[in-house]
């Protein structure tokens, strides 16, 4: 039996897809050279909190900075407007939050509020949110989504979230619906432990999908998944690393049961202690490419070159182990690349 042995021309691509894949953080409020040799390297993404945000002049210098090295970089910004805010994290956001927008109930309203949210990002070289959240807060005992939600009725959270995605998308922004398939119906934060939602089927279909019918419906260009477990769906694995709810339940055509969703799947935060406490980080990376996520998220907490090198290794790792297929990797590499293109264009208008 012969054994191939990877071209120094294969291990390349595998590594630059491997980089391609990952969100990542960084500290400070102008790009560590680390970060520019990784970007030069095949790295995709590149994640910005309000320690990176000192006042939108120097924001727009940062991101010229950073897509010199990439002009296809997706830049993104967990700007949810409201209570979690990074543009205006010293003062407080200038725009309402989902649960005031969700109690005047003008989607119109709404879709105007994302639209100049969207411009305002836009401007500073932003192009793509980890919003909105389309979560339906039916747990009232819920300490991570809260007013983050619009609301406790699906029908108004489906309209909301459908109307955020077209007002920040015209501005050029990728939307980015979270957490899929639904954080609401919660009592505990997936920050610090695993959370179980125990509900059938039918409820999760009449309840938590329905807004992220709504997000698909109106062209959202992310997806983001929940670290939660829904044993109902699967039995083992929490929703971020579960095929079951990425492939068949997001990906699946209508016919087939699922929601017919053809854009980029992105994790939750890898480091988050639902997955980092129970799979680890590289583990959890490697299980959610091969679940059919096509983007990892990083760096809230863990902002550094190691935290990098760790995941592009795991993920190489997997590949050269046969427990990820490097054609889901490269699948989900180009889906990066995609998004990164359409955002390129939108900002040359």
């Amino acid at each position: 039996m012969s054994i191939l042995v990877p071209t120094v021309q294969d291990s390349d691509q595998l590594h630059r897809d491997a980089l391609t894949v990952l969100q990542p953080g960084f500290v400070g409020t102008e790009p560590p050279e680390w970060l520019r040799r990784h970007l030069a390297a095949g790295l995709g993404s590149v994640a910005l909190f309000d320690r990176n945000v000192a006042d939108l002049d120097q924001l727009s210098a940062l991101t010229r900075a950073l897509r010199a090295e990439n002009p296809d970089l997706l830049i993104a910004i967990d700007e949810e407007s409201g209570d979690v805010t990074r543009l205006e994290a010293g003062s407080g956001s200038s725009w309402p939050g989902n649960l005031a927008l969700g109690a005047i109930d003008d989607p119109a309203l709404t879709r105007d509020v994302a639209r100049e949210l969207g411009r305002a990002l836009a401007a500073a070289g932003v192009n793509y949110n980890w919003a909105p959240t389309a979560d339906v807060n039916s747990n009232p005992r819920n300490p991570v989504i809260g007013v983050r939600s619009f609301g406790a009725d699906p029908e108004l959270c489906a309209r909301h979230t459908a109307a955020w995605v077209e007002g920040l998308q015209s501005a050029g922004v990728a939307a980015c619906s979270k957490h899929f398939p639904g954080h609401g119906d919660t009592a505990v934060d997936s920050h610090h432990g695993l959370p179980v939602i125990d509900v059938d089927l039918d409820v999760l279909r009449a309840r938590d999908l329905v807004p992220f019918q709504a997000a698909i419906a109106a062209g959202t260009k992310a997806v983001m998944t929940a670290h939660i477990m829904i044993p109902a769906l699967d039995p083992k694995l929490p929703a971020t690393l579960s095929p079951t709810v990425l492939r068949d339940l997001l990906r699946a055509a209508p016919a087939d049961g699922g929601l017919g969703y053809q854009g980029l799947i992105v994790s939750d935060a890898i480091e988050m202690g639902a997955i980092a406490d129970t799979f680890g980080m590289g583990e959890g990376t490697v299980l959610a490419l091969a679940a059919g996520a096509d983007a990892i998220c990083v760096g809230g907490g863990l902002a550094d070159e190691e935290t990098v090198l760790m995941l592009r290794d795991a993920i190489v790792a997997g590949v050269r182990s046969g427990r990820l297929a490097e054609e889901r990797l490269a699948d989900a590499a180009e889906r990066v690349r995609s998004l990164g293109s359409w955002g390129r264009i939108a900002a040359q208008g």
